[in-house]
């Protein structure tokens, strides 16, 4: 038996289970100590609380319009490199343009080169065939007068008479080469 006094004396003082004094101690001090940190350090807690929320919400707007800002300076930048890819293209069509001009200038101008070219040859040509033609008259003119004067006996040497000789000798081979050239 007096193991189960032993027993219950051991149960009674439960270590898990404090006494009831030193509870009410406890809890006394726990409301001190909590009033004195809720009327002290409570509201420093809160006013570094407020700061801290309010340089976050700050630091978000300053975002925000820093954000909202590179936007615009972005819209601005397309806008203006759409702009000037706008002139590029408008220089490079207008240089296209005066490019062609002037190919098709230096065309006409070549053309006219050209044609003041072969105009001038065929007046060369003109004035050779003329001068041959000339020179061919007097030769053939002095030959047919030679000949006609071997075959008439006569000297033609009268230049009057001569002249007209050559006229119509030549007159005969002119109409002697167009009745040629019209049988071609």
């Amino acid at each position: 038996m007096s193991q189960l006094l032993i027993l219950a004396a051991e149960e009674a003082e439960n270590p898990l289970i404090p006494p009831i004094p030193e509870l009410v101690i406890g809890l006394i001090a726990f409301v001190i100590v909590f009033g004195f940190l809720a009327k002290k350090l409570l509201p420093n807690i809160n006013k570094v609380l407020e700061q801290r929320r309010e340089a976050i919400e700050g630091g978000i707007e300053k975002a925000e319009a820093a954000q909202t800002e590179a936007q615009s300076v972005l819209e601005q930048y397309k806008a203006q490199l759409a702009e000037a890819r706008h002139e590029a293209a408008r220089l490079r069509q207008e240089a296209q343009e005066q490019g062609a001009t002037l190919i098709a200038e230096m065309r006409a101008e070549g053309q006219r080169q050209r044609e003041e070219i072969v105009a001038a040859g065929h007046a060369q040509i003109a004035a050779d065939r003329k001068a041959a033609a000339s020179a061919l008259r007097q030769d053939v003119g002095q030959l047919a007068t030679e000949l006609a004067g071997k075959l008439v006996g006569e000297s033609l040497e009268d230049h009057a008479r001569q002249s007209r000789t050559i006229d119509r000798f030549l007159d005969g081979l002119d109409e002697s080469a167009a009745k040629a050239e019209a049988t071609r």
